[in-house]
């Protein structure tokens, strides 16, 4: 069985971190409103939907992902690069650890979930301004006793790893501008024909795609996939997409 913890946008989010795009307003009701429709189509594919309360010291705190790592074995609490979403973790933590023996990165470690993108027994893990080389370090001591390997990849231009590329369970769907495509080399990757389109959730046979980018949408049809199409364009406006929103694991 699969199960998603997700976290309700915060009243604040209109403060959101951002770094590569300008700061628009966000309509928080619209937010609040896609974020609803993205937690009702995990529960519809059949995954159980842990939906936490809005965190309004935080206003990233949404976006789940980025404060831990959720593998089979244990789950790895992150040290976000953003100081000010450092105290995100702790409600989480007091979920996972019904589900995971849980491991802490210190500082002087920064890491987001969102530049880890696990493919098998291998974590692709972004180099970018968010996730640092004690990060990488502190993960792969973490991880490695539990057989994976840890793998740098160069992130430009985006916020994460899983920005620029996804897994999907057969191959990896990559905006080559964004992302160093050689430290993948052994993956199928495929192009996506929009850059939003490069950020997908696999879960089971069902990819779900950001509806600002239908022809991705086509091209995954085209693969034999199934495609959800939601429309995520609020959570855009701070640097969010699709992965980020929830921490989806095997219980």
């Amino acid at each position: 069985m699969l199960t998603a913890i997700t976290r309700a946008v915060s009243p604040t989010i209109a403060v959101c971190e951002l770094t590569f795009r300008e700061r628009e307003a966000i309509d928080l009701a619209l937010a609040r409103e896609q974020h609803r429709a993205y937690e009702t189509c995990l529960a519809e594919l059949g995954v159980e939907v842990i939906s936490l309360g809005a965190e309004p010291d935080f206003p990233d705190a949404v976006f789940v992902e980025d404060a831990a790592i959720v593998l089979d074995e244990i789950a790895v609490m992150t040290r976000p690069g953003a100081a000010s979403r450092r105290g995100e973790a702790e409600s989480l933590a007091r979920v996972l650890e019904r589900y995971r023996s849980l491991r802490w990165l210190r500082d002087p470690a920064t890491l987001d979930g969102g530049d880890v993108m696990l493919a098998g027994k291998t974590l692709f893990v972004g180099v970018t301004a968010r996730s640092n080389a004690a990060g990488f370090g502190q993960l792969a001591a973490a991880v490695e006793l539990f057989g994976y390997r840890v793998r740098p990849v160069v992130v430009r231009g985006c916020l994460h790893l899983k920005s620029a590329c996804s897994y999907i369970g057969d191959a990896v769907l990559v905006h080559r501008p964004w992302v160093d495509a050689a430290a993948l080399a052994g993956m199928r990757l495929v192009d996506v024909p929009e850059e939003c389109g490069a950020n997908l959730l696999a879960v089971g046979e069902t990819v779900l795609v950001p509806a600002a980018a239908p022809r991705t949408a086509e091209l995954l049809r085209g693969m034999g996939r199934q495609v959800k199409l939601l429309d995520n364009s609020e959570l855009m406006k701070a640097e969010g997409a699709l992965t980020c929103c929830s921490l989806i694991f095997r219980t």
